[in-house]
């Protein structure tokens, strides 16, 4: 027996068309520095089609790759909907890649058409005339762009060319599990690898986020997406808020503290995603300048753990924290971390710091050595595997097919699960220490350090020992005039931690290296270690 329902396609366009009509009186707004630039959501339909019209006059007329090398701005929210809803694929390229690896991705996707913020044009010049697969660059607004002339492309201003295209576009039926955009993983271990996003996956995604489970969001809210959007679609804010009818708030190149914080007193937003990095600045900040934070009802906290300190912090300014996990290949939202009903106060912190829930529609299961089901009791460990309709099943021509097994995704995560469904993450597969036959998890020992007051952030990586295998190394940065010492913080973990697991090796530095998506890059703290080139303290 068939449904009666009709077989209507989730598509990228369904979301322009809602969005750009019934939620036309949205807005977009750009900040530029000292105010905003505005624009409502029927303006950016308008200028969608006009962008599809260039983009078909260019030759983009089936599945090509158009790439973007672009801030969180209105320009960029265009592409993200005129790209994908006139049949092509949009690639977001990351500009905190190495240059290698950015022309590795333009060639592996093969990008034809570049849309390019005229502020990167320093950043992209060396890099496009390798870019061999490139026709055309789009330059988005003024500055000087003499630096990509030589690069044997066409290059053309994106006003000008709006300016003179249609402003209506006869969007196609795509097919609903047709490539809707691509984003490369950050290449920590090896070459980036590809995952490519269906209209189907990002348009159920989309539903998800909006959920009261994840974030809740309705027409009633200004959504803040600090977190790129060259970065797995900026936790798909973009398109989730498109959907709900909910404003935009772009925060363009301003990132650091002080601009956000002005952005946020300005502009009201109610919710606002970053990684813990980035909020750990601007509370400083607006702590040490009595800034007013209050119109944030939800924070999105993910890209890795969030220090309890960090959490704790924001209650005291009256801001929520929810600490999401997802990645790349899971579009990227997979669980968030809300306490259970009835749970408040100081009962509900060990829910909030975890993971939280998987959101419906996907499922979790943990698998141990030889892939042997682990129990979810909370206690026993596995590595986190993940399927659903918005989680890849595979890379990007066929690349790691290892990270795949009977339909699961390999997260490289390892946690535990609890009887309620509370996933908490011990560490990377390849960060855990194993130390005398015993595991040391190095994101309680990061979790514990930065809960420290005089302790900015930590980093600990497993490195050689004689007797043990491995011993934990603890990297610190301390808060500017800390006169902490690593006796001092070795005293403050026996407290916290079984006595087996202090680290005896300690180095100061003055800040942790970070991938191009803002996660501690733990590779670079262990070849500096094997190359003697840390400061190392032995506490015993």
């Amino acid at each position: 027996m068939l449904s009666t329902m009709q077989d209507f396609p989730l598509t990228i366009a369904a979301i322009l068309r809602h969005g750009t009509t019934v939620a036309g009186a949205a807005e977009v707004a750009t900040w530029t520095g000292d105010g905003v630039r505005r624009r409502t959501y029927a303006e950016v339909g308008e200028r969608a089609a006009r962008l599809a019209n260039v983009l078909r006059g260019l030759g983009v007329d089936a599945d090509q790759r158009v790439a973007t090398f672009m801030w969180n701005n209105a320009e960029h929210l265009e592409a993200y909907l005129a790209v994908p809803s006139m049949g092509a694929v949009l690639h977001t390229l990351n500009l905190r890649l190495f240059p290698d690896q950015l022309v590795y991705i333009a060639e592996h996707a093969e990008d034809d058409v570049l849309i390019a913020d005229a502020s990167l044009v320093p950043l992209l010049a060396p890099v496009l005339p390798r870019m061999k697969t490139v026709r055309h660059v789009l330059v988005v607004g003024e500055g000087d762009t003499a630096p990509l002339a030589e690069a044997g492309k066409e290059l053309h201003s994106y006003e000008e060319l709006l300016a003179a295209a249609p402003a209506s576009f006869d969007w196609p039926d795509v097919d609903e599990r047709s490539a809707a955009a691509m984003c490369y993983t950050s290449g920590t271990t090896g070459n980036p690898k590809g995952v490519v996003y269906s209209h189907r996956s990002a348009y159920l995604h989309s539903m998800a986020v909006s959920t009261g489970n994840a974030f809740a969001l309705s027409a009633d809210d200004r959504v803040l997406p600090v977190v790129p959007m060259f970065h797995a679609n900026a936790w798909g804010l973009p398109y989730a808020a498109v959907m709900a009818g909910a404003d935009l708030l772009m925060p363009d190149r301003f990132l650091q503290a002080a601009p956000l914080v002005a952005m946020i007193e300005q502009e009201r937003p109610t919710i606002a995603g970053a990684v813990p990095t980035i909020w750990a600045d601007l509370l400083r900040h607006a702590v040490q300048h009595g800034s007013d934070l209050t119109s944030l009802r939800l924070v999105p906290c993910g890209g890795s753990a969030v220090p309890e300190g960090l959490l704790r912090g924001f209650d005291e300014v009256g801001v929520r924290i929810v600490q999401a996990w997802g990645m790349t290949e899971t579009s990227p939202v997979a669980t968030v971390a809300h306490p259970p009903r009835g749970v408040a106060g100081e009962e509900a912190v060990p829910y909030r710091v975890s993971q939280g829930r998987v959101l419906a529609g996907a499922e979790i299961r943990l698998a141990g050595d030889g892939d042997v089901a682990v129990p979810h009791d909370g206690e026993a460990v596995g590595e986190v595997q993940i399927r659903g309709p918005w989680i890849t099943g595979a890379y990007y021509k066929g690349d790691d097919p290892d990270r795949f097994q009977d339909g699961w995704l390999r997260t490289g995560d390892v946690g535990t699960l609890s009887p309620a469904g509370y996933l908490t993450l011990t560490d990377r597969a390849k960060d855990v220490i194993k130390s005398g036959g015993e595991w040391i998890s190095s994101v309680e020992l990061e979790n514990h350090l930065m809960g420290h007051p005089d302790v900015l952030e930590a980093a600990v990586v497993g490195v050689p020992d004689d007797r043990w295998q491995e011993r934990p190394l603890a990297s610190v940065v301390l808060r500017e005039g800390a006169e902490v010492t690593a006796a001092d913080l070795k005293e403050y973990l026996a407290g916290r931690i079984a006595r087996w697991q202090l680290p005896e090796r300690w180095t100061f530095i003055e800040a942790v290296p970070k991938t191009s998506v803002g996660k501690f890059d733990k590779k670079v703290l262990r070849r500096h270690y094997a190359d003697d080139a840390l400061d190392v303290e032995r506490v015993d």
